[in-house]
């Protein structure tokens, strides 16, 4: 279908009229008739493409009919092109199918006609596909062939965020892989969503209380020492793992721990009273005073990564655990385990998909542990930092990465929960932290982050755009969940509120700074609905995600997926009614 008549099937499927669709995009009658009609299409990728996906979208949900807007915008965008994504999300997709899937490249390369090495510089970016949208459909029906079988359509729905009762048919399977491929949007932007919504929602001081970290005393037991055992099966490697814990714990040593396991972490966590016990041994070590230096295993399905992260995040916010991947790791046939401590060291492996069968060795000779230090740290130097965390303990080293980072190009996003700072005077500054009596001390710290943001914009805005979208806020909803300043950067956790005169002041300040500088944008979003986070973006090389409170802390990351989905993430719509 050309895109006129993907237009007219949905309208005529959702019994709609042009001008209910108009009422529904803010998209006027007669550029409707004019799609309809086929005498004009919106470009790809554009927001009036994105707006009659919505648009439709929701007179579909209004009449009862089960059409996504996903499902939409992907129909209308091949309509216009022959592939709806760009070929770094096409790329993307196709590793993570591949990986997860452990697909054969040679079976694939029979099966799909193109040649083995052809696939391999597709999937590294370096060529692209001569028909997209005939190798997506070839790929998919390789899929459908060859990983039918429960545990692959379990990966899939993973991967795919669909439910598996969707993927029992094999027509419906191929359907839901090839819309996945073609998506226009971020396949993993409901992930994204989900760990945004629970960041912007935790609170490290009552986390601290319900896990009752602060009541945990360590145990000491001045004549214990582990002895080196075998462990064989899921059951028993679980005891491993503890085990290794429990010695870490009660030796004198306070050394760094090292810790890197690929081995499936759902197999393992299956046993939730040991997933309760995994988590309280790693809180024992933090509270004995340890760092840990950890290895992360990404080359798994999106969501299980962040789900993994989201258990993770409250402990990268002591400052105690440093957080890495490895780049290009791909062995889909073994797993690996590699912990280490002062004291003593667990290893051990298995057959990737055969754990029940994998073996962990718990070794305490003071030999054999030196040797898995070393080894250890040879591992973490071909490891990268998935995270370089910043807060109030080490500001120093923050100012001076936004310092150098200033001077390089590239195009700024920043996704804000308040109005930016650089665009308040500091009169109405001074105001605010006035009535919200701020110390002199706090005050000074403030005004100095505020001038250092000011002089950062206006570095980047020279020769680079600069974009911040803010919240559409009513004063409806100002009353029922008053704005606050946001001093990030200055790693203050208090709030400090405006009143709701003070906050139009600021938003047209920021107006009137949007227009005396050609490469800063101002841009409002209604479904902006994050009160503590904000997202910043730096194209094509990194990203940060960042909690105003509770506490002040920036993650920032160079991590291909995790910057992708990021800068592809739109919040979802928000329903007003």
């Amino acid at each position: 279908m050309n895109f006129s008549e993907q237009l007219n099937y949905y309208i005529d499927t959702i019994s709609c009229s042009s001008q209910d669709l108009a009422n529904a995009t803010g998209i006027s009658p007669s550029a409707i008739s004019r799609y309809r009609k086929g005498e004009r299409q919106p470009k790809l990728k554009s927001s009036t493409l994105e707006s009659l996906a919505s648009g439709l979208a929701k007179l579909a949900k209004e009449s009862d009919l089960n059409i996504t807007k996903k499902t939409i915008l992907t129909n209308l965008s091949i309509s216009l092109n022959d592939i709806s994504i760009d070929f770094s999300q096409l790329k993307n997709n196709l590793n993570n199918l591949i990986l997860n899937l452990h697909i054969n490249m040679k079976e694939l390369s029979r099966f799909i006609c193109i040649d083995t090495s052809a696939i391999y510089r597709i999937r590294t970016g370096h060529i692209t596909p001569r028909n997209p949208l005939e190798f997506i459909e070839n790929v998919c029906k390789f899929i459908v062939k060859k990983h039918s079988d429960q545990n692959s359509k379990e990966i899939v729905a993973s991967i795919t965020n669909s439910k598996l009762k969707d993927l029992e048919d094999n027509d419906n399977y191929f359907e839901i892989i090839k819309t996945w491929m073609s998506s226009n949007a971020s396949p993993n932007n409901s992930v994204i969503n989900s760990f945004l919504t629970n960041l912007d929602n935790f609170n490290l001081e009552e986390y601290i209380k319900v896990i009752k970290f602060d009541e945990i005393k360590v145990p000491f037991v001045p004549f214990y020492n582990p002895t080196a055992k075998t462990y064989t099966g899921i059951k028993e490697m679980r005891q491993g793992e503890l085990d290794f814990f429990k010695a870490t714990v009660l030796s004198k040593s306070n050394e760094t721990v090292f810790m890197c396991n690929d081995v499936p972490m759902e197999k393992l966590a299956e046993d939730t009273e040991w997933a309760k016990k995994y988590m309280f041994g790693i809180a024992m070590m933090l509270k004995k005073g340890i760092h840990i230096n950890m290895i992360h295993t990404l080359n798994r399905p999106f969501k299980e990564i962040m789900l993994g992260l989201e258990n993770w995040i409250p402990l990268y916010m002591t400052g105690q655990v440093s957080a890495y991947y490895l780049k290009d790791f791909n062995d889909t046939i073994y797993t690996h385990t590699n912990y280490v401590s002062g004291t003593v060291a667990l290893t051990g492996d298995s057959i990737r998909s055969y754990q029940e069968q994998g073996r962990y060795y718990l070794i305490t000779n003071k030999k054999d542990v030196e040797y898995y230090k070393n080894k250890s740290q040879l591992l973490l130097s071909k490891a990268i930092p998935l995270f370089n965390i910043y807060t109030n303990n080490n500001k120093k080293s923050y100012y001076e990465f936004i310092d150098k980072d200033s001077k390089c190009s590239g195009r700024r996003k920043r996704s804000l929960c308040s109005l930016p700072l650089h665009t308040i005077s500091e009169e109405l500054l001074l105001r605010i932290l006035k009535h919200n009596n701020i110390s002199k001390d706090l005050t000074n710290q403030i005004l100095l982050v505020y001038k250092q943001n000011i002089e950062i914009v206006s570095k980047i805005t020279k020769e680079n755009i600069f974009e911040d979208v803010i919240a559409d806020i009513t004063e409806e909803s100002f009353k029922d969940s008053p704005m606050f300043l946001s001093v990030i950067d200055a790693f203050i956790d208090t709030k400090i509120y405006y009143t709701y005169e003070e906050y139009l002041e600021h938003l047209e300040l920021s107006k009137e700074y949007a227009k005396s500088n050609k490469n800063y944008i101002l841009t409002t979003d209604a479904n902006l609905a994050f009160k503590n986070i904000q997202i910043t973006i730096c194209e094509n090389k990194w990203a940060m995600f960042s909690k105003i409170t509770h506490p002040a802390i920036h993650f920032h990351t160079t991590h291909p997926t995790l910057c992708d989905c990021l800068e592809k993430f739109t919040p979802p719509i928000i329903d007003k009614n």
